[in-house]
């Protein structure tokens, strides 16, 4: 670990919170934390996230917040509500080091949800990021009778502020919360994340310090072999998020700056400004980028254009661990700096690696980015595992595209007859929530976490995800069918937005598909016709042959029983706020199939 010449090391981390000294005494930062407001950027130091953070945790104790009788359920529980920013951090660790308990809400799930998890915790106290929270959260107040307060980190007419709490406390508040942060134990619950899932209502995952603290030292031998230490990353998944919350501690440990993204919307023009070294996301948002950089590509013309798309078809073929011929590497040296080049730019330039979980990552875009010269680090885990279990190194030899990577150093694998992912280690979670007979279900006897995912390893290292055990379905023939692998790879055809395999006891495979409406508005261009609208678009015999052709090219990867026979068309994407996605964009089946069961009848008339 790198540190100021002449500082002695703390004691590493043993609660959440600790990061915060840690970071102070071996290398204090100016900028732990930054975002923008109004157009500029505001840095605080960590110093200054060590002060307000006591303050915060004072000012709870002066709003009765108690660690209760030390148990899950006696403990005061503070609900977080808001999109990524500084205040998210504060209010977290300071809720921690007081011994209550933080329960994080993603604030883009749908009312009756929040409701529940509102309700279900008991949540005596809400922090919100902005008017909209602010309104939703007042207008359930009559079904929460234990919740007290809202504050919010937005200014809001006749709404308590959060900078309210940061008063001078007096030295006798600040001398119980020192006693209340050293009586808290690192195997002592931290925090309730309330996972939306697929299906079924949300359950609270209770993370201790430890569990959270292990998986992020391991997690930072990842990161430090990209070489970050003080380097900046930005942050844009939501910190409700395991996986962002978890990255943000190892930021905290290795010496990293934080800098929050305004929105999804600003990202790009963020990246550029900030020039992280690296950052987390999601499968779903990389492609996004990717279809950014090609749409880019498409609008260039002649030359330009030509050298684009042989850049990227060079770019489609590239391998890691293995010697490519000399004229490919000549070729991709003269792509880099034409093409690749500018791609990092736009990314702010400095960008070395991108890690990326929660769904399965199109191996296309991983050679893709990698050719580039970003390296794209493909993990797996679940929030109930704290969450990563394994993930793709930075070194090549330590990756494998394709796989999920090997093994955090602290966590053991097994895989079970039926093909599940069995997990056992210190970040195993500490239980569901009020919930011992759902804990029961998922954990074993002898400690070992069932997944619900179907894996193997490969070459006895690289943990390789086939599908998730519970989206298996079985035709009418009697044959196992897993959706993932199809549906991840007939998204790759750029007329294919989102699409959601079918067919369980039925006599073939179909799929709805919701076709990728922007590229087709293209295509109505080139084709020197207006576009009719998305509902239009779908009684178009040229839009079905175009996707009909998408299709078909890619059934022939797979075996007769799995490849889709008929597909019926959706005129509008799948979303988080219409409640057909989890905020991690993972298809809600149940929802979509209710939704849309005639429809999908309709495929077997």
């Amino acid at each position: 670990m790198e540190k100021n010449e002449g500082t002695a090391q703390a004691a590493k981390p043993s609660r959440l919170f600790d990061c915060i000294d840690w970071q102070l005494k071996n290398f204090p930062l100016e900028d732990m934390l930054a975002a923008k407001e109004d157009d500029a950027w505001i840095r605080y130091s960590t110093r200054d996230v060590q002060d307000k953070v006591n303050r915060i945790s004072a000012a709870l104790l002066g709003l009765g917040i108690t660690k209760g009788d030390g148990t899950a359920e006696g403990r005061d529980k503070i609900a977080i509500i808001s999109p990524n920013c500084p205040e998210w951090m504060l209010v977290d660790m300071a809720i921690q080091q007081i011994g209550a308990i933080s329960v994080p809400i993603y604030p883009t799930i749908n009312n009756s949800e929040m409701e529940f998890v509102l309700q279900d915790a008991a949540v005596k106290l809400a922090f919100v990021g902005n008017e909209v929270l602010y309104r939703k959260i007042l207008g359930m107040q009559d079904a929460l009778p234990a919740l007290e307060a809202v504050y919010t980190f937005k200014a809001v007419e006749d709404a308590p502020h959060w900078k309210e709490l940061l008063a001078e406390p007096s030295p006798y508040t600040l001398q119980q919360v020192e006693l209340l942060r050293d009586a808290v134990g690192e195997h002592e619950l931290a925090t309730i994340l309330y996972t939306s899932g697929t299906t079924g209502t949300p359950k609270g995952v209770m993370l201790s310090h430890n569990n959270i603290l292990s998986n992020m030292f391991d997690s930072a031998l990842i990161i430090q072999e990209i070489g970050v230490y003080r380097k900046k990353a930005i942050s844009f998944l939501p910190l409700n998020h395991a996986f962002e919350r978890m990255a943000t501690y190892c930021y905290f440990y290795c010496g990293v700056s934080i800098y929050y993204a305004e929105g999804m919307e600003t990202i790009a023009a963020n990246l550029r400004e900030v020039k992280p070294t690296m950052f987390t996301t999601v499968p779903r948002l990389l492609e996004k980028v990717y279809e950014g950089i090609v749409a880019k590509g498409s609008e260039l013309t002649g030359s330009k254009k030509r050298i684009f798309f042989w850049a990227l078809e060079l770019a489609e073929r590239f391998e890691i661990n293995k010697p490519m011929p000399l004229a490919y590497r000549m070729q991709l040296a003269l792509a880099d700096r034409l093409v690749f080049s500018k791609w990092r730019q736009a990314l702010g330039d400095e960008v070395k690696a991108i890690i990326t979980g929660a769904a399965a990552c199109q191996v296309r875009l991983l050679r893709i980015f990698t050719a580039a010269g970003i390296v794209i680090q493909e993990g797996y885990g679940l929030t109930e595992a704290s969450p990563i279990i394994s993930g793709n190194r930075y070194p090549e030899h330590n990756r494998m595209f394709g796989t999920v990577g090997p093994l955090l150093k602290s966590v053991e694998v097994k895989i079970a007859g039926d093909g599940e992912i069995l997990c056992k280690g210190p970040n195993v979670m500490m239980g569901y929530y009020r919930r011992p007979d759902l804990t029961a279900e998922v954990i074993d006897r002898d400690g070992w976490l069932h997944t619900g995912d179907i894996g193997t390893m490969i070459d006895g290292k690289f943990l390789k995800i086939t599908d998730r055990k519970k989206e298996l379905f079985k035709t009418s023939g009697g044959k196992y069918v897993a959706p993932q692998p199809i549906e991840n790879k007939m998204v790759e055809s750029n007329w294919i937005e989102q699409i959601m395999v079918v067919g369980e006891m039925q006599k073939f495979v179909g799929a709805l598909i919701v076709p990728a409406f922007n590229k087709l508005r293209e295509w109505y261009d080139t084709q020197g016709k207006s576009y009719p609208g998305n509902k239009a678009v779908l009684e178009d015999q040229e839009v079905w042959k175009l996707i009909k052709q998408a299709v078909n090219q890619y059934n022939v990867e797979f075996n007769p029983v799995e490849q889709v026979k008929k597909f019926a068309l959706i005129p509008a994407e799948w979303s988080i706020e219409n409640g057909e996605l989890t905020p991690t964009l993972k298809l809600k089946r149940r929802v979509i199939l209710e939704r849309y069961k005639d429809l999908v009848s309709s495929l077997y008339v």
